[in-house]
Order: C-alpha cells, then sequence, then structure tokens
C-alpha cells in the first residue's frame, strides 16, 4: 500500500452540490480532513490526467518551493471522494441515549494548510436503530486534483453525548483508500473544547513529519499531556503521574493509614495521577473513591463494553460467594473446614445457604430483584468451578514430585534459581537478623542425592532453591502479631533426578531471630512416619503460602524476576509498565512508529490497574485479606522493589542467566543452554521471546537504519528519559538502566516490554484459580504455625492431625473470597486480542511492509504454539505429560474466553 509522505496545500473548498440537505442538522459534530502531500510514489491525480513523477527524495510541505517543485497543473479542478467512518454502538443503551443518537450529526471539512469543506454523514437517524455493534456511515465531499492525501482530520462533537469512532477511511485518491484507525471515544464540547485530532495511519519519525500536520502531531503531544493541576474527570484524556498515596483510608480509621508508596520511605513505581483531594487526616494522601463508583482512567483506557460485561459479572460472582460464606459464618459461628469433604462441596454443590436467610441476604444486596432473578435462572452462580489440578488427579496436591512440578511449570514458574552455594547465606544484618548461614546442614539431605555428596551435586548442577528468607523475615514480627495470621520465611531445596524432574529434600522454616540460645530456623526433610508426614504437608504448605504472596505481590504486580524473590508478579507485569505506557501516550505521537508497535500491548493496562488499587491492593482490599502478609503486604513489594528490581536484566534470556537455570552457549538455540533441561515456562518462553525479539529487530530496523536515527528522534528519547527519570523516579539513579543510543539498545528495551506485557503476564497470571482455587494445593494464608513437642499445641496436632491441618488452611470466608477473585483474575475475556492479533489487522500502519512483516510473526505465533502442543503430548518430557499431569500450556498463545489456563494476550488486560 503506497501512502504519501509530505503534506501539499489547498485552499478552503466551499460548500457544494454534493453535501446532504439541511435536514441532516449541519452544526452538531464536524470532521476535519487535512492532507498528507504529494506522494513520493506515482500518483495520478484524479480528472486531470497528469501524472506527479517519483522523486528520490523527500520534498518539504506546504511552502511555496513544494509548489514550485511539482509539475505545473493547467489547472486544479475538482472531485468527489467518500469517507466511510465506523462508529461502534453500545450493546446497551437506555431510551434517552437512542433519542439522542437519532439527532447527532456528523461533519468532515479540513483546515491548514488545505482544507476540504464540511461533509455530513448520510443515514444518521435511519442507522440509530441499527441492533450491529459497529454502523458503517458514508459521506462525501469534495477537493482539488492537488489537494494531496489526506493526513490527519479534526473532529468537533457538539453533541451532548460520547460516542466511540472506530475508523474512517477516505476512498477516491489516486494512492488508494486512506485510512484512520481511531477508536477512541470522542466526548462532546461542553466536557472536551476543541477539537479531537486522528491521523492517517501512515508512520512518521518526528523529524519526518510533513510539515502541515506536525503542529497538530504536537498540539495533541500537549492535549495528552495536560497540565498537572485539578481533578481528573472521567471524560478527560490527560497521561499523568502521581505516587501511590491512595491505598489507605485515614479518615474511616486510624487502623486503615497506609504509607504512600513511592517518593519517600518506601519506593515505587508511578501511578496515574487523578488529582483527587487530600483527606481531612493527612494532606500528602489523596481521597478514596469507594467501589462502585469509578477511579479516573484516562477516557480510552476503559474496559470497551464487552469487557466491561463480563468483568461485571465475575464481581457479581465474587460478591455472591462473598456476602453468603460471611452471613453463613457469622450465624452459625462455623468460620472453619470441617473436613475435606467441606471443600469439595463448593465444586460439587454449591455455598451451603441457609435458605431462612435467602430473603435477608437479598435485601441486603444493591439490586435485590435482579440478584434474585440471577439466582433463579443460574443455579451455578452459586457454586465454583472445579479447579483443572482436580480433573486429572484429585490427590496430586499431596504428591513431592507433583509440588516439586509445580515450582518450574505452575502459577510461579519464576522464583527458581539454582543452587551455587551451600548451606545458602542471608544478605540482611547479622546483626538484627541473626547468623546468616542456613540451618540446612549436609546431613539434612546428603541422603537423598543419589549417593553423591553435596559438592558433587553442586558441581553436576543438581540442586536448585527457592529462597523466601530475605524478604519475608524482617516482617514476621509484625505479620505474626495479626489475627488469623502465623508465617515463617522459608526456603526450600530440590533434587534433580536423573529422570530430569525435580523432588523437594529440605524445607527450612525461620521465624525472628531473638538471641544466640532461641531455635528460631527449623528444617523440615522428607517424612519417615506418620507424624512426620504431617510436619511434612503443614511445611509444604507454608512454602506455598509465602510463595503465593511473593508471587502476587512481586512477580505479578511488579513485573520481575529475582532469585530468592517472587513477590514480583503484581510488580513485575502491572505497576513497573504503568510507567512506560504513561510515557508512551505523552511523549510518543500516534503517528510515531513505535507508538504503533506498543500500542496493542498497552491495551486495558492502566484500567485494571486502577481497579487493582481500588480493589485488591488498598487497605482491606483481597491482597490483604486473603494474603498472611495482610496490611503489610505493600511494603514487602516496595522492599522488593527497591532491594531486587531491575528493568536491564527482565529479559527472558538475561533472567534465566541470573538464576542460574541457562548458561550463554551460542551453539544451542537461543543462544542458551538450560541447566534443567525440562524446564516448561523456559522452554515455551524462549520460543515467545525470539519471535518477540525477531519481529522487533525487523521493525525497528525498518526505521532506524544506524544510531544517529535513535539518538535525534526527540519523540523517542522522551519516551524513555521520562519513563526512567520520572515514572521510575526512585530507581532513576540506578546505573543498570540499559542507555538508548542505537538500534540494539531499542530493541532490547522494546522486546522487554513486549515479553513482559503479554508472554510474562500470561505465564504468571491465567493458572491462578486452575492451581489455587483448590486451597490445601497453595493456600494463600496460614493460621497455625508447625507445633514442637514442647508446644502446648503439639497434644492436639498428634491426636486428630487431620482437624488441626484444616485449621492452620485459610476459614471459609477467606478461602471463598480468595476463590471468587482468582477465579475473575484467570479469565479472558471474548473481546481479547492474543500475542500475533492485532485490532484492524490488515491496516494497523500504512506501511505495507511491516504489514507483511507482521502477518510473518502471526504465522511463527501459530507454528510455535504447535510445537508446544507436541511437547505436550511427550512423554519423554516428564513435567509436562504423564498420568495424572497437568500439560504446560500457559504459553499457548490462543485460547477461548473464559478459565483456560493457556492463552498469550498481546496486554496486561486483567
Amino acid at each position: 500500500m503506497a501512502v504519501a509522505k509530505e503534506i501539499m496545500g489547498i485552499s478552503l473548498v466551499q460548500k457544494s452540490m454534493f453535501l446532504p440537505s439541511a435536514k441532516y442538522g449541519l452544526n452538531q459534530n464536524k470532521f476535519w480532513v487535512l492532507p498528507a502531500g504529494v506522494s513520493s510514489e506515482k500518483m495520478k491525480i484524479l480528472n486531470n490526467k497528469r501524472v506527479v513523477k517519483k522523486t528520490a527524495t523527500t520534498v518539504a510541505a506546504v511552502s511555496e518551493d513544494l509548489v514550485k517543485s511539482v509539475p505545473p497543473v493547467e489547472k486544479a479542478v475538482k472531485f468527489k471522494v467518500r469517507a466511510i467512518v465506523t462508529v461502534r454502538k453500545k450493546i446497551k443503551e437506555d431510551f434517552q441515549e437512542t433519542l439522542v443518537n437519532q439527532l447527532i450529526k456528523l461533519f468532515i471539512e479540513t483546515r491548514t494548510p488545505k482544507r476540504s469543506n464540511e461533509a455530513v454523514l448520510m443515514d444518521w437517524s435511519k442507522k440509530s436503530n441499527v441492533k450491529a455493534e459497529r454502523v458503517n456511515y458514508t459521506t462525501e465531499f469534495i477537493v482539488g486534483s492537488d489537494f494531496g492525501v489526506p493526513g490527519a482530520i479534526e473532529v468537533t462533537n457538539k453533541h451532548q453525548n460520547e460516542f466511540f469512532l472506530e475508523t474512517i477511511t477516505i476512498e477516491g485518491f489516486a494512492c488508494g483508500p486512506v485510512h484512520f484507525p481511531c477508536d477512541s471515544w470522542v466526548q462532546s464540547r461542553k466536557d472536551l473544547p476543541g477539537r479531537r485530532i486522528f491521523f492517517s495511519n501512515q508512520p512518521y519519525l518526528p523529524n519526518e513529519t510533513p510539515a502541515g500536520v506536525k503542529a497538530l502531531r504536537e498540539r495533541d503531544l500537549r492535549n495528552l499531556r495536560g497540565d498537572g493541576e485539578g481533578e481528573r474527570k472521567l471524560s478527560d484524556r490527560i497521561y499523568d503521574y502521581d505516587v501511590y498515596n491512595d491505598l489507605g483510608n485515614p479518615d474511616k480509621d486510624y487502623d486503615l493509614v497506609r504509607p504512600t508508596l513511592g517518593g519517600g520511605k518506601f519506593p515505587y513505581p508511578r501511578r496515574c495521577r487523578t488529582g483527587r483531594a487530600p483527606t481531612n487526616t493527612d494532606v500528602h494522601a489523596e481521597s478514596r473513591v469507594e467501589k462502585p463508583l469509578p477511579i479516573y482512567v484516562p477516557r480510552d483506557e476503559q474496559f470497551e463494553e464487552s469487557k466491561l460485561n463480563t468483568f461485571l459479572f465475575g464481581r457479581l460472582k465474587a460478591v455472591l460467594h462473598t456476602l453468603f460464606p460471611t452471613l453463613v459464618a457469622t450465624i452459625s459461628k462455623n468460620h472453619d473446614f470441617k473436613a475435606f469433604s467441606d471443600i469439595d462441596s463448593l465444586f460439587n454443590e454449591g455455598l451451603p445457604l441457609n435458605t431462612g436467610l435467602h430473603g435477608e441476604v437479598l435485601k441486603r444486596l444493591p439490586m435485590p430483584k435482579i440478584v434474585n432473578k440471577i439466582q433463579e435462572s443460574s443455579q451455578s452462580l452459586l457454586k465454583y468451578d472445579t479447579p483443572l489440578i482436580l480433573t486429572k488427579d484429585k490427590f496430586a496436591w499431596l504428591r513431592d514430585d507433583e509440588f516439586a512440578r509445580q515450582v518450574i511449570a505452575g502459577i510461579n514458574p519464576v522464583s527458581i534459581e539454582r543452587l551455587m552455594v551451600f548451606p545458602p547465606v542471608s544478605k540482611l544484618d547479622p546483626e538484627i537478623y541473626g547468623p546468616p548461614e542456613s540451618a540446612i546442614k549436609e546431613e539434612h539431605i546428603v541422603g537423598y542425592l543419589d549417593g553423591m555428596s553435596v559438592q558433587q551435586a553442586l558441581e553436576e548442577n543438581k540442586l536448585y532453591m527457592v529462597d523466601y528468607h530475605d524478604i519475608y523475615l524482617p516482617f514476621l514480627d509484625r505479620i505474626n502479631a495479626l489475627d488469623d495470621r502465623k508465617a515463617y520465611a522459608t526456603r526450600a531445596i530440590f533434587y534433580k533426578t536423573p529422570r530430569g524432574t525435580l523432588k523437594p529434600i529440605a524445607i527450612e522454616l525461620s521465624l525472628p531471630y531473638t538471641g544466640p540460645n532461641c531455635r528460631s530456623k527449623r528444617v523440615v526433610t522428607p517424612p519417615v512416619d506418620a507424624t512426620a508426614n504431617w510436619v511434612w504437608h503443614l511445611a509444604k504448605s507454608h512454602f506455598c503460602t509465602n510463595d503465593a504472596g511473593a508471587h502476587q505481590l512481586v512477580h505479578h504486580w511488579y513485573a520481575l524476576t529475582t532469585p530468592s524473590c517472587s513477590l514480583f508478579m503484581m510488580l513485575r507485569t502491572h505497576a513497573a509498565v504503568e510507567p512506560f505506557i504513561l510515557a508512551a501516550h505523552r511523549q510518543l505521537s500516534a503517528m510515531h512508529p513505535i507508538f504503533k508497535l506498543l500500542d496493542p500491548h498497552m491495551r486495558y493496562t492502566l484500567q485494571i490497574n486502577v481497579l487493582a488499587r481500588q480493589s485488591l491492593i488498598s487497605n482491606e482490599g483481597v491482597i490483604e485479606t486473603c494474603f498472611t502478609p495482610g496490611k503489610y503486604c505493600m511494603q514487602i513489594s516496595a522492599s522488593a522493589y527497591k532491594n531486587f528490581w531491575r528493568f536491564d536484566l527482565e529479559g527472558l534470556p538475561s533472567d534465566l542467566i541470573r538464576r542460574g537455570m541457562a548458561v550463554a552457549d551460542p551453539t544451542q538455540p537461543h543462544g542458551l543452554r538450560l541447566l534443567l533441561e525440562d524446564y516448561p515456562y523456559a522452554n515455551d518462553g524462549l520460543l515467545i521471546w525470539e519471535a518477540i525479539e525477531k519481529w522487533v529487530r525487523i521493525y525497528v530496523n525498518r526505521y532506524y537504519p544506524d544510531a544517529s536515527v535513535v539518538q535525534n528522534d526527540t519523540e523517542l528519547q522522551a519516551w524513555y528519559w521520562e519513563a526512567k527519570n520520572v515514572g521510575h523516579a526512585d530507581l532513576r539513579n540506578e546505573t543498570w538502566w540499559p542507555k538508548l543510543e542505537n538500534t540494539d539498545d531499542l530493541i532490547k528495551i522494546l522486546t522487554i516490554l513486549i515479553w513482559l506485557s503479554s508472554a510474562q503476564h500470561a505465564a504468571l497470571n491465567f493458572a491462578q484459580y486452575p492451581y489455587g482455587g483448590y486451597m490445601p494445593n497453595r493456600s494463600p494464608i496460614m493460621r497455625r504455625l508447625i507445633p514442637e513437642e514442647s508446644d502446648a499445641e503439639y497434644e492436639n496436632f498428634v491426636a486428630d492431625p487431620h482437624k488441626y491441618f484444616l485449621l492452620a488452611m485459610p476459614s471459609m470466608l477467606q478461602a471463598t473470597k480468595y476463590m471468587a477473585v482468582v477465579d475473575s483474575l484467570s479469565t479472558h475475556s471474548p473481546d481479547e486480542e492474543y500475542l500475533g492479533e492485532r485490532s484492524h489487522q490488515s491496516i494497523w500502519t500504512g506501511d505495507a511492509e511491516m504489514v507483511e512483516a507482521f502477518y510473518e510473526f502471526s504465522a511463527e505465533i501459530q507454528k510455535l504454539e504447535k510445537e508446544i502442543e507436541k511437547r505436550n503430548k511427550n512423554p519423554n518430557l516428564r513435567n509436562r505429560c504423564g498420568a495424572g499431569v497437568l500439560p504446560y500450556e500457559l504459553l499457548a498463545p490462543s485460547s477461548e474466553p473464559g478459565v483456560t489456563c493457556r492463552g498469550v494476550p498481546n496486554s496486561v488486560s486483567i
């Protein structure tokens, strides 16, 4: 597809006979079309039969010299072109909105340096009753034969309601159709004074921007940055930064005070600014917006309607699953599971409701009639889906091999590291936290090493570790002082068997150091008798609880991996990516080729992060309620960010090498040799990493032939500088930040961001309910320590270990609330876009060569998905294939809607 790169002007064409009649209401909403210039390809001028010859160099736009450089045209003639405008209609409209839609009229015109006439969309009133999700409107307007190719459109909405403008395609120019992918809400002038600007899909670096749209490009970015003042309205499109100072609610209760994250004692990435007023009791804390009221996010970042419906359905499900157990627990005083069959009944029979209380329950809900109707028509809302871990082998969670397998192929496969020093050594201050050496000694594990010494096992890369000691220990005193919470700081040692699987051989449980004679460290090894068997199960559960908290608070919310710390899941794929998204919208024009590359990988992330601040990571939110660290969860997350997060090591190959799971080897595929050969997350992840890197390299080399172009790209440099120095201000002076001086630097930075937003997030997110929905397999909270023989509880433990184990698990309320939330978090919505897919697949860019390269990338993604399917059927790969073993599909790119335990969306969208 050849599209011109420069703008050539034309004076305003008068309104003509081609405009629709006044009955369409000519003063409601307007479009202005701005020309993008004379094509650098051969362009036949309609109605004039003259040809502008292809030139070797680009000509400056809209100048007298440009006009003189073009072969003389006898006389500019007028001709008619057609615009097809696609508007996405709301799925659900109330009566008032329907009436409004019948009145809306749209206009098209152009302005400086050359303008077309105004034009009105046809058949708006007639099509306002069309029930389809997308509706196409057409209009015709007049341009001159020397107009050039449209480069920008300005839109004014003079009506009282917003509408969603999806695309505009202009037909009739000799270069072929000109596409404008808009995908944006156009606000009424009363909400957003001024004109909205949309650019054609032709990419331009800043210094190549046609002069006719250069000023519009700069103005559009200024509008998106705002002035940093005032409270944001829900209709705004302003991207700005702030610290996390809205997680607490000091006006409500002193116990709900939470520290500010970012800019002070607790370093943290920045979040999107809302500008709300401070609380009455703390001027540094931003006032809360409680559910169901929405928190500001730029309008185009909000969920589309199908996504919103999915999310709201999940929230309703969570309300039913949370409110009912609350009443049952309160009235019956039965907070605990009495038997494993009580847990099973959540999947087989549903929640044990007291029918006599049914009416009272519904009365307390906001919309009882709707809830009653849902309950009558869909009893499944009261019953949990069976987690995938139970479908292959109901007792898999009891096996040590499954416990170890999930470390490399479960919810959190990014914490394991190769053990390089024995015994493990803490990096915490020994004056405060006691001797740094682990209590695990050679005599604890040598019997599990197939006749090798520990040193031999180290040298042969046979020993691996997951270590949460340093992350949890500084917080244990405070955590264990909370009601119904008990925790250790854990580390687990695994041995690589000759069959390529792992087996756990020791778990260390640490409590705060109180002096030279204290017994703060305990080592538990695989059992040799009945009592030891229950102690071992409790030790594994405490380790899994550490892992669950680390996974959620660090890997998921932050998006980073570090040896010995998995508290990075939310940190790695949500919080740490947000500043790069804010900076992209503020500094990269929609015309910029790098913005076009990143755009699908930023979809919905700001909205889901806002919802997390409101419901998940805030005071008394799901994270505090359902995870062992309670009110200290986000402080642990901040500690992990300060001490472990490094953007330069976020790429998969660098991370694997850092954790000792691989070594560089140019003779191997991907340039790495995995030391744990059957490591499903790494094996599949490297396929995706390589495909992304190859696609990014082709794309970057298209626009940046040498380092000077990278260095002189003002928008690109401003984007990276701002993301680092403002978005990650607390770490801006770290020496490990990658430079942005050449194409290799840019390829690395972009590949990391796309990897984190797509595959890394998928690997860490969509197994939460399939594995974690069954409490005994992966409890997010523990309520009892493991009793020693000298403890008062030891006798009760020995007398009824089954009961003690269930008492140590979450209560019914804690369990059902957690299950409802991770069920929603593990769900794909129907409008999900997966890796290798794009909205407007063939027209997202006007660069035909890059469209073709993207189709090749899509084909590569489909090819690697088939390879993953083959691996899951290979009986030699015992960590993903075998009796009762779940296949590893978390990095299989495609998925159906729902909880599938597979699928790689383009972005962090849940």
